[in-house]
């Protein structure tokens, strides 16, 4: 069978979960006898992040001459010459001018986006229909609209839901115009079938389905060699891996339940993991809190679970989560957790009390934290819950054989 995986944007050079689990799926799908595709339409020079075996064909369908209209970039400088400075600050002008008259010219926002998707939704049409898959596998609804615009196929659509399916076509998260969501939700229709991670996802479907739904989770690499550090030792650790984006992952706010905690727990330390746009106001914050000695900021890392297991506790504060793929890991290698309970995915995978800890607000996280940090017992009976949980639920063999088997179903 031949698989097409469709991310339309942001597989190229993209460490984030979405990039994570289509390589998984290729590498799944490659491994159980299928030939692979995966395709891409961005202007972006690059490679896949994540290893794919060496049969898996990466498509980037871009081209220059496809008919779109297209904005000229907007660049910040972050050097500090000033007459590089003052340079970039008048090309960065020129294009703000020259984008908004693009848009004027083409009649609207609107105008311009319907033109823009059409002229990608034929470019897609054209490669798909060139390459005769059996089987289309969408990595989310924007990929979805943008081979379907304006177009029919008679091969299955599957979508890959890697987060709550309501966030793929609403407003609840950013910004979408009226027309936008309506296109996204319409785009439904097309669909064969839909992967969702948890069995109350379903509710988040749209009407405009009709297919079949599989209920399957995201993959979690199993740890043979879970450690829990010991109380001896002379620093103990708080960490966090994710992005930083205060918006969603609030990272402030675990700052300032550590930073409550600090003076009675000297010993402890927090550390974050991951990279973002809120870099330098985090630095700031933990410099204007006077705990550059407490609270690290160690970027980018390629080994997540190596630092998971170094460290004691994982806090995890996000506003909102799909699935919270960070924090699965964190739970497979024994790792106590802490999140809030009005976070979907975070409260469906830490069951408050067995296999983590769930707080309704900011005094119950340091509540938690505060009991984490005091009794080792504890971290260790709680940790050893969530990995025992985690390893029967997202374990990559099942969630390989859950995979072939949907696909499976789709064979004609």
């Amino acid at each position: 069978m031949r698989i097409l995986i469709v991310q339309h944007a942001n597989f190229i050079n993209g460490s984030g979960g979405t990039e994570k689990i289509c390589s998984f799926l290729a590498n799944t799908f490659e491994a159980g006898g299928h030939e692979v595709i995966i395709g891409t339409n961005e202007k972006i020079a690059g490679k896949p992040v994540f290893p794919l075996s060496e049969n898996i064909e990466v498509k980037n369908i871009y081209s220059e001459n496809d008919g779109q209209i297209k904005f000229l970039p907007i660049y910040n400088y972050l050097g500090k010459n000033p007459l590089r400075w003052l340079s970039f600050k008048l090309e960065k002008k020129f294009a703000k001018a020259k984008n908004r008259k693009i848009i004027q010219d083409t009649g609207g926002e609107e105008k311009l986006y319907f033109h823009n998707l059409s002229a990608r939704a034929v470019q897609w049409k054209k490669y798909i229909d060139g390459i005769s898959p059996d089987v289309i596998i969408t990595m989310s609804i924007g990929s979805l609209l943008e081979i379907t615009y304006n177009n029919e196929y008679d091969i299955p659509i599957i979508n890959s839901t890697n987060g709550r399916p309501d966030y793929d076509y609403s407003d609840i998260l950013w910004y979408r115009p009226d027309y936008e969501m309506k296109l996204l939700e319409a785009a439904y229709r097309h669909l064969s079938g839909i992967q969702v991670l948890f069995e109350s996802y379903r509710s988040y479907i749209p009407k405009s389905f009709t297919g079949k739904v599989f209920v399957i989770s995201n993959p979690i690499n199993g740890s043979d060699n879970t450690h829990f550090p010991s109380n001896q030792k002379d620093r103990h650790k708080v960490t966090h891996v994710g992005t930083l984006n205060v918006s969603c992952k609030q990272q402030d706010l675990a700052i300032d339940v550590f930073n409550a905690l600090a003076a009675s727990k000297p010993n402890w330390i927090l550390e974050f993991w991951g990279e973002g746009k809120d870099f330098k106001l985090l630095k700031k914050k933990i410099k204007s809190l006077k705990l550059e000695n407490r609270v690290f900021l160690r970027g980018f890392t390629d080994d997540p679970i190596r630092h998971m297991k170094e460290a004691d506790i994982f806090i995890f504060p996000s506003k909102y989560e799909g699935f919270g793929l960070a924090l699965a890991e964190a739970m497979s290698v024994g790792l106590p957790c802490l999140g809030l309970a009005s976070c979907s995915g975070v409260n469906e995978l830490i069951l408050h009390k067995k296999t983590g800890y769930l707080a309704d607000n900011n005094e119950q996280l340091q509540a938690y934290l505060s009991e984490l940090m005091d009794n080792e017992v504890e971290r260790n009976a709680i940790g050893g819950a969530g990995k025992e949980f985690i390893l029967e639920k997202c374990s990559h063999s099942l969630i390989e054989r859950q995979w072939i088997d949907l696909v499976d179903n789709f064979k004609q």
